[in-house]
């Protein structure tokens, strides 16, 4: 699995954080994602599934 984000589709909701708070983050400044673990361990699959699934811009995307 391979975590891809777009930052110019990225709406700083935070959604992500909140559903893989292991995998994704937000930047300070102005709260545009931030991937920590661009191949996540396969424990956390779903969670970055539910991440990419609830992400209101759909900025993320997972390659299988």
């Amino acid at each position: 699995m391979k975590v891809v984000v777009d930052e110019e589709k990225c709406v700083a909701a935070g959604q992500c954080v909140a559903a893989a708070m292991d995998v994704f983050d937000q930047r300070e400044e102005d709260g545009i994602v931030v991937v920590l673990d661009e191949h996540p361990p396969p424990e956390l699959a779903d969670e970055v599934r539910n991440a990419a699934a609830v992400c209101p811009a759909l900025a993320i995307r997972i390659e299988e």
